[in-house]
Order: structure tokens, then sequence, then C-alpha cells
């Protein structure tokens, strides 16, 4: 049974945060966003909108797919869905904000730096999610975060985004 944590006007407000933070401590000439594929997309392209509509400033934007380059690959079964990468712009010298909807081990967001590193030399790699609940694995922590929900290992948290989950809000469940 999934309770609700954070409602959609409450997520809206949460991204409106991220988006102003994120501006405020990146010169925009140098930054792109780019989203970790699933939901992770819809939050950057969220995050986009925002900024390109209360700044003006219209960021590259780049989604990311990470299924091959996670360390569980084996485990995540014989044929695992690749939803593709796509950054149409030089990542050489420029900053990444990688943007993601939950840290939890770290292994996502270091699955996620070794694919940007394929595509170039980035002068800096930074991290925003939208909710940490702990329980790293290795040393990775996020730039910008929307809200710290500790957990337990036995508990998921799950953001719902609408374009995929049908709703927008933030999860938790016994597992």
């Amino acid at each position: 049974m999934l309770k609700e944590l954070i409602n959609e006007t409450e997520m809206e407000l949460m991204l409106e945060r991220l988006a102003f933070q994120i501006i405020e401590e990146c010169p925009s000439a140098e930054l792109c966003l780019v989203g970790i594929h699933r939901r992770g997309v819809t939050l950057s392209k969220r995050i986009h909108s925002i900024i390109k509509k209360h700044k003006n400033i219209n960021l590259p934007l780049g989604a990311l797919d990470i299924t091959l380059y996670r360390d569980d690959l084996s485990e995540i079964g014989s044929f695992p869905a690749v939803y593709g990468s796509d950054i149409p712009f030089n990542i050489n010298g420029k900053s990444i904000l990688l943007i993601d909807d939950v840290i939890y081990t770290g292994r996502t967001i270091r699955a996620a730096i070794d694919a940007v590193i394929d595509y170039g030399r980035p002068a800096k790699i930074l991290l925003m999610a939208l909710i940490e609940r702990g329980h790293r694995e290795l040393p990775i922590q996020p730039n910008f975060t929307g809200k710290n929900i500790p957990t337990v290992k036995n508990e998921d948290v799950q953001v719902h985004v609408r374009e995929i989950d049908g709703d927008n809000g933030v999860y938790i469940r016994k597992v």
C-alpha cells in the first residue's frame, strides 16, 4: 500500500525552489541539464521549463540512459528496457547537471557519471535529486535536493510523474 508523502502542489513548489537554487548557484552559460531515464528526464524537462519561464534562459537539455552502465545489469533480467540517450550538445567544458528522482545507494549516479564521460570531458558534473532517502553505498551526494526522507531499507520511495504514472506525488511503501 502506498502512503502519500508529498502531493502534487508540494512537488510543484519543490521543483520551483530547486530551479531557482540551480540558477543562483550555476552560471547559465555553462550549464546543461541531463535527466536520467525514466523519471529524471521528466523532472529535467520541468526544471528546464521553470527556468525558461521565470529567467528566460533556454538551457541545453538531454536525456541519459544508464541501463548498460549499471553494475547490476545481470540481475535485472535478460532483456532490460533500454530507452536510449539523447545528448544533442557538446558537453566538453560544460557543467552537467544530472537530474534524478530518488537518490538511494548512489549506484545509479555512478553509472550516469560513467555514461556522461563517454560523451566527453565536462568541466563539472553536478547532481539534483528530488528525494534523498539515505543508505548510500558510494560517496556521492546531491548538490541540490528537494526533500530528505529518511527511510529504512525495506521501504521504497516512489516519485510519480503524470507523464509516466498518471499522477504527481511522492509515495512510500513497505517492501
